[in-house]
């Protein structure tokens, strides 16, 4: 009985820490948004004086916003910076798009890289390899084809490369689109995901996507080059973690990572959200403790602690708790989801209210087919995750 009793007070107290680290996290990542985000960023150097930048752009296949995200890269406000398009298959429709686009900018330093290199299993590694290897500037920067972005967008990340950073990252958000999906997806990168990237940042974890990154490229030589993380499919994280490893400061640019794909699926974003999952289990397997940071677990676990430390009537007050628990929860992301957009949302109150109850209903299912089944699909490949972040591909025989 003794043990029991004993049992609960460390569950009860574990509540009331999980409740305070939440809600700080929400707190933080709020004031963050307000002050750090969308805000016009302080030059640190001059314009002219800005390091020379080599963009990799990693393509397969088109989409039906492909050729105006991509259009907006050869609009950048830059001095110096060259554009390397790189497509891994020779009968790839992206190719066209790019020669389009070759054509229309004759005055933007653009190439065409076709076929890749085979160097490892990660397809977006082997299709970058000829582009890392022609780049001729000291600054990389490695950007998603889904990503759209503004013409000084390069400007505010080379201003955040001061002496002690290796590596700008930008937050991932969504850009306004049509459709339920579209707004489940926006949901998420404007509630649950900021809330965990921004409050890890502030607190000096590292935790970074590969969607938007410019890096110091003699750092990543230092490593190997991109050729040392060819055997992993998280390529992000362990680049990150080589540079970190080095001594190197991470900066976050003002301006997000503005996701914006052409077509998009519930089905899509849950596959999505389970390969992630999948990912971050095999890296780092505290990962499988990432549900109590969710509204629906957390509230189950606090307001059963705090019935055990105040007694409350299971069936009244603790109820009571959760509920109000929850209403205040889905009110801090609404401010979020507003604050990272800039002003009012595309979708409607009711749009987001039902988009939030779906994605947060979704945690347990996706975290448990995550740890099911430690295979992926990505690209066109499939593959077996091992402990510590490699993989192995699976090949069909």
């Amino acid at each position: 009985m003794a043990l029991l009793d004993l049992a609960m007070q460390g569950f009860s107290i574990f509540g009331f820490i999980l409740f305070l680290v939440l809600w700080f996290m929400h707190f933080m990542s709020i004031v963050y948004v307000r002050l750090y985000l969308n805000k016009k960023s302080v030059d640190k150097q001059p314009y002219s004086k800005l390091s020379g930048v080599s963009l990799l752009k990693p393509l397969k296949g088109v989409d039906p916003n492909l050729i105006n995200n991509l259009e907006t890269f050869f609009e950048l406000d830059y001095p110096k910076f060259e554009i390397l398009l790189c497509v891994q298959d020779h009968d790839d429709p992206a190719i066209d798009v790019c020669k389009k686009l070759l054509g229309k900018y004759p005055n933007v330093d653009a190439r065409l890289f076709i076929g890749g290199k085979k160097v490892g299993i990660n397809p977006k590694i082997n299709n970058l390899m000829p582009g890392y290897e022609g780049a001729k500037y000291d600054l990389v920067w490695i950007c998603d084809s889904g990503i759209r972005v503004k013409p000084d967008t390069l400007t505010d990340m080379a201003n955040q490369m001061t002496e002690k950073v290796g590596l700008v990252h930008g937050l991932p958000y969504v850009a306004d689109r049509q459709g339920f999906a579209a707004t489940l997806e926006q949901v998420y990168f404007g509630t649950s995901h900021p809330r965990s990237y921004i409050s890890a940042n502030v607190m000096g974890i590292k935790c970074v996507t590969g969607m938007s990154c410019l890096m110091r490229k003699d750092i990543l030589d230092q490593a190997g080059g991109l050729i040392t993380f060819a055997q992993y499919i998280a390529e992000d994280y362990f680049m990150a973690k080589a540079i970190a490893d080095r001594g190197w400061k991470f900066s976050m640019a003002t301006q997000v990572a503005m996701q914006n794909s052409g077509s998009y699926s519930v089905a899509q974003f849950q596959s999505r959200m389970i390969r992630w999952a999948k990912l971050r289990i095999n890296m780092l397997p505290a990962t499988v403790c990432e549900p109590i940071s969710e509204c629906f677990v957390a509230s189950l676990i606090i307001g059963w602690a705090a019935h055990h430390v105040f007694h409350w009537d299971i069936m009244v007050h603790t109820h009571t708790h959760t509920h109000t628990h929850c209403l205040v929860w889905i009110i801090s992301d609404y401010i979020q989801v507003i604050r990272l957009s800039g002003g009012a949302p595309a979708f409607s109150k009711l749009d987001y209210a039902v988009a939030w109850f779906i994605r947060e209903s979704m945690t347990i299912q996706i975290f448990l087919s995550a740890l099911w089944d430690p295979t992926i699909s990505w690209r066109t490949g499939r593959y077996r995750l091992r402990c510590g972040g490699t993989a192995e591909e699976i090949l069909d025989v």
